[in-house]
């Protein structure tokens, strides 16, 4: 049989920043989220700009870092980059939106509040221009498949919302402590799905999301804190 190639491994780098300031552009961000697949609490979406002559060691993709050296990243992030702003979305939104649309616009929003603005976007495969509209984000931009993987601004911004998101949690989990948030930060696991069914949805639970929508019947109100 013939042998399997290993499958190559992505490496945050560089060089796709690189490419683009070598091409005269000056002003490069990348834009990222942390929550998307929560069945509680807010959406974070972050964008920043970093500088070229003030590189940072260590930024990568913020799934790969532990929580301590993500903690780490952000303070000199936030300390060296050019800009940087964190978005907010309430769960409220997220399903008023949907998850797609609430993210899109906090992208958006999130590179237009950064000062300087940026010349060029880098995004974690998520497109900013809606399909059928008129254009209404006019900064050009690549939507990059496992971007967070591949590009320093993009996992740069991971790294913000990671951090900020989940002290967040941190926080509803003493507010709500039945769904054992600080351990889940939000996400569907077995532990959450159990407390879910046990409790039902509490305010901050996302009611567009299928499990939650599952629990939300008459005689299962929303649990409070």
């Amino acid at each position: 049989m013939p042998r399997m190639r290993e499958p190559k491994k992505l490496q945050c780098s560089w060089r796709l920043e690189e490419s683009l300031l070598g091409r005269g552009l000056r002003l490069v961000a990348g834009t990222d989220e942390a929550g998307r697949g929560c069945l509680l609490g807010p959406l974070y979406v972050a964008a920043v700009i970093l500088d070229r002559t003030r590189r940072i060691p260590g930024i990568d993709d913020s799934k790969k870092l532990s929580a301590h050296q993500r903690s780490s990243l952000a303070v000199e992030i936030r300390e060296k980059a050019l800009a940087w702003k964190v978005i907010v979305v309430p769960a409220r939104e997220v399903d008023a939106l949907n998850i797609y649309e609430a993210t899109r616009r906090a992208m958006i929003a999130s590179l237009l509040s950064l000062d300087p603005q940026p010349e060029f976007a880098l995004t974690d495969a998520m497109r900013l221009q809606s399909p059928g509209r008129k254009p209404g984000f006019t900064i050009p931009y690549w939507a990059l498949i496992h971007g967070d993987a591949r590009s320093v601004s993009i996992a740069a911004a991971s790294i913000l919302a990671k951090v900020d998101r989940d002290a967040h949690l941190d926080q509803l989990d003493r507010q709500y402590p039945q769904y054992c948030l600080a351990r889940n930060k939000g996400y569907g696991t077995r532990e959450h799905l159990q407390a879910l069914a046990r409790y039902g949805p509490c305010e901050e639970h996302r009611r567009t999301y299928q499990p939650v929508k599952d629990c939300l019947a008459p005689h299962l109100p929303f649990a409070s804190a």
